[in-house]
């Protein structure tokens, strides 16, 4: 059997393929680059396959929907040149599924059960010479870009996949911007800079010397006061920013019932949501007071707790060279940095930090961003670096 010409053979009748939905008007965007790129559907549960998206577009499942499947191949792949696209998926209820490749559906088309991640990867030669990174849309927002087989998503959290991009780079190429931007290089240091007890009339300043320096942070966002400052929510979600919580009254919760902690994290969520930010990923504890009870709690609630490991005590010294000073003492690649953004001097440290730790070779991630390439995070657990 003369394998060459049988994916020769699948990419003709792709491209024609392409042609049609064009021709027709079939969802999606089926124009793509002159090189080398991925194609790829979605199949969203009650509406069916979307139209096929090129190389670095967004597929994304309705308001509603999710995705069941997915199905995906090459263009323009160099003459000669050995491999496929294959694509292994994560399905609700079923766990992995085995590997496919060139358009072959992976999923399911006849159930309700939603994609929880995806994993992608070349063969051959392909594998020698490109690499392709993919992120999913989930619980939110899209997850940060991963390649060659890595996961792309969340399993076993019942965490649906809502959409897909994929795109493919020449081998050890500069990693490329992802859905929310400029993705991040797991190969360089990182740190997360987060921020308590806001918003606030101050947080503004800290979003523009992120966007100025291509940075990104969380927030642990107050639910009473969120309403107040929705603009500024939504401006940190635009941004890729992580809109977290932090209770609705920044109540200890090893002083909260059960039910108490779970109305404070809906209330809060429901929030920051309607106010234009993502459903949050994670709970910081207000004075970082945790115990096993309120840990079962959130494990419940699906939410880990994040606390730090670098306390600036910006809240007790209300000092902006001691906060910076604090910082650049003590950070190291994977740290949780803790400020707060209701005070103007934290703020004005934060404008100095966050030019100097990108100068100093840190990328400014968010908490989920740095969690998904070392490790990853559990329901119930507690988080204070990702070394």
């Amino acid at each position: 059997m003369d394998w060459k010409k049988i994916r020769q053979a699948v990419r003709t009748v792709l491209a024609a393929v392409l042609i049609c939905a064009a021709s027709v008007g079939i969802t999606g965007d089926p124009a793509y680059a002159a090189d080398m790129g991925a194609v790829y559907g979605i199949y969203e549960h009650g509406t069916g396959w979307s139209g096929y998206h090129g190389d670095s577009k967004t597929a994304r499942a309705g308001t509603g929907s999710y995705v069941t499947a997915i199905r995906a191949s090459l263009q323009g792949q160099p003459e000669g040149m050995s491999g496929t696209l294959s694509y292994q998926v994560n399905l609700s209820g079923s766990g992995w599924l085995s590997w496919q490749e060139n358009m072959t559906p992976n999923g399911s088309t006849e159930t309700d059960m939603p994609l929880e991640a995806v994993r992608m990867a070349f063969t051959g030669q392909l594998a020698e010479n490109y690499d392709v990174y993919y992120s999913v849309y989930q619980n939110g927002s899209w997850t940060t870009p991963v390649k060659n087989g890595e996961t792309a998503g969340t399993e076993g959290q019942g965490l649906r996949v809502d959409g897909l991009w994929v795109t493919v780079t020449g081998k050890g190429a500069e990693v490329p911007e992802g859905p929310n931007g400029k993705s991040v290089d797991p190969t360089r240091p990182m740190v997360a800079l987060t921020f308590d007890d806001g918003p606030s009339k101050y947080t503004p300043r800290i979003l523009d010397s992120l966007e100025a320096n291509g940075g990104r942070a969380t927030f642990f966002m107050v639910g009473n006061r969120v309403a107040s400052y929705a603009s500024t929510v939504k401006r940190m979600a635009d941004l890729g920013c992580e809109t977290d919580s932090h209770t609705w009254a920044h109540t200890y919760l090893t002083g909260m019932s059960e039910g108490e902690i779970l109305q404070s994290l809906n209330q809060t969520r429901d929030a920051i949501v309607a106010a234009g930010g993502n459903a949050p990923k994670g709970v910081r504890p207000p004075g970082g007071k945790i115990n096993d009870a309120s840990k079962a709690v959130l494990a419940k609630a699906g939410m880990p707790s994040i606390i730090w490991s670098v306390d600036t005590l910006d809240w007790k010294t209300r000092n902006a060279q001691h906060t910076i000073d604090t910082v650049l003492r003590q950070v190291q690649d994977g740290d949780i940095i803790l400020m707060h953004d209701l005070y103007e001097q934290s703020v004005i440290a934060a404008e100095t930090l966050i030019p100097e730790l990108t100068r100093r070779g840190y990328q400014l991630v968010t908490v989920s961003e740095m969690a998904e390439l070392r490790g990853g995070m559990a329901a119930g657990q507690s988080y204070g670096h990702f070394r």
